[in-house]
């Protein structure tokens, strides 16, 4: 019994140990993370404030760095250069008045609202009139993907937006402020971009990319103050105290009421977007899985009008009766389409004859294709024989032309020295003379004509003569030579 017992107090004795070492590990594990986590330690309540007031002021440099960074994002976009669109946000400084509507809102300070808000809105009038004066006059402008990318927001931007804001404020409150990690945010949020694509939209006459883009950049405008009253109510730090306490509970109510005004939209249009990021996923996954899975339907394109509710899909084959069923019974009742219940499709494919008769014409004109190659093909074949002919013949022309050439050099050579060693001569001529002795061989004569000075007697002419011939024949290399006088 007593055995019993000792083993039974050492049982226990080791459950007890056991539950005290848990403890102690989730104690421990409790204590890394909060470290690990816990920011509140390395807050500077009043640099943070001071900081957020001074970046609110919108006048003299602070005003020109919009102007600049506004033409910039507005020459990325019209370039589409992802690199200069981010150079813009970078020095852009419309982040400090929505750090200050955020602000205060968590501090109750209304003097800091009004000029936040006014500041807000001088910032986005300036910067929509400067994008807009670029855009309008401009003449290399049309739609890229840098500018449609801020036409349609989705769900990921208000999450780039919310989150993109906890990190700008946790940074601002962390004693000595981090550079990069503003810089990140700025890039992240991008609020320089969609007022230079609303500018774009107002300078084209395009509303739906001005109220798009606009809608964008409220987003982002509504989270990242949405994220700074967050942080700054998280950290406790201290609300604004007015002398008066009536008009301390006076703009209570009123920051609270605005305060409700704002967030009443950033819940809707999360909301919104939300939705509407799940319907275009579910229509994508319904496209792939249902239609171009399936080989025996080719898609050509497809559409989508969210408001009317309409799927618009254009197939190249037929659609039977059959097929339509199948496919809106498969976007009406499958779960996995649950968002696209209420959707409509509208299908246009063409009839079977039609497919036929293009699918014979496509294979005639392969074949007729095929056979103009094989013509073709023949008739390089002669071009570059030609061609080659062609240059041959080019080439002894030019051989020709430059034989020729030579011989008039030299005949003119000689022609100056003939008149150099005999002066009573009045001209001189040569030519290869056709002669036949039999009327049936044909030979080449060289002949040079020469006229002398009519008065020289033949007794003087004669000598000179016979040695201006063998001059001639020596110099011109000639065999033979027969000299003709002209009279």
């Amino acid at each position: 019994m007593e055995e019993d017992k000792v083993k039974e107090m050492a049982a226990e004795q080791s459950k007890n140990e056991v539950k005290s070492d848990a403890k102690g590990l989730l104690v421990s594990i409790k204590k890394y993370l909060k470290e690990l986590l816990d920011f509140r330690d390395d807050t500077d309540h009043e640099a943070t404030i001071e900081a957020i007031k001074a970046d609110i002021s919108f006048k003299g440099a602070t005003a020109w760095i919009l102007i600049f960074a506004i033409f910039v994002a507005s020459i990325g976009l019209n370039a589409n250069s992802t690199a200069v669109v981010i150079g813009a946000m970078l020095i852009s400084p419309l982040m400090g008045p929505i750090l200050g509507i955020g602000m205060s809102f968590a501090l109750n300070d209304i003097n800091t609202f009004k000029k936040s808000l006014v500041n807000l809105g001088t910032m986005i009038g300036l910067s929509l009139f400067a994008s807009f004066m670029f855009f309008y006059f401009f003449p290399l402008s049309e739609d890229t993907s840098e500018l449609l990318g801020r036409v349609s927001p989705d769900i990921r931007d208000v999450l780039i937006a919310f989150f993109g804001g906890l990190a700008l404020m946790v940074a601002r409150t962390k004693k000595g402020t981090v550079a990069s990690v503003i810089f990140g945010v700025a890039i992240a949020t991008a609020l320089m971009p969609p007022l230079c694509t609303a500018g774009y939209g107002l300078a084209k006459g395009n509303f739906s990319y001005f109220f798009g883009a606009m809608y964008l950049f409220t987003i982002n405008t509504i989270f990242i103050a949405l994220a700074a009253f967050i942080v700054l109510k998280l950290l406790s730090f201290p609300m604004y105290k007015y002398a008066n306490a009536a008009k301390r509970k006076q703009y209570a109510t009123i920051a609270s009421i605005v305060g409700l005004a704002v967030m009443i939209p950033a819940i809707f249009t999360f909301i919104n977007v939300f939705n509407k990021s799940r319907i275009n996923s579910q229509i994508e996954i319904f496209i792939k899985t249902e239609i171009k899975n399936n080989p025996s339907l080719t898609l050509i394109d497809y559409e989508r009008d969210l408001e009317r509710k309409t799927l618009k899909l254009n197939f190249f084959n037929e659609i039977t009766d059959a097929t339509y069923n199948d496919l809106s019974n498969e976007i009406n009742s499958n779960v996995s389409y649950n968002n696209l219940k209420d959707f409509k499709l509208e299908i246009k494919g063409s009839d079977t004859k039609s497919f036929e008769l293009i699918t014979i014409a496509y294979k005639e004109n392969r074949e007729e294709l095929q056979e103009s190659k094989n013509i073709i093909n023949g008739l390089q074949k002669q071009i570059a024989a030609l061609q080659e002919t062609i240059s041959i013949l080019n080439t002894r022309i030019e051989q020709d032309a430059l034989n020729k050439n030579q011989k008039v050099i030299a005949f003119s050579r000689i022609a100056k020295d003939a008149k150099i060693r005999y002066v009573d001569i009045e001209a001189i001529g040569f030519a290869n003379v056709l002669s036949s002795k039999d009327f049936i061989k044909i030979d080449t004569i060289p002949v040079a004509t020469i006229k002398w000075n009519l008065k020289l007697p033949d007794s003087i002419i004669n000598p000179k003569e016979t040695e201006l011939r063998a001059w001639l024949q020596k110099e011109m290399e000639l065999d033979t030579l027969f000299i003709k006088r002209e009279k």
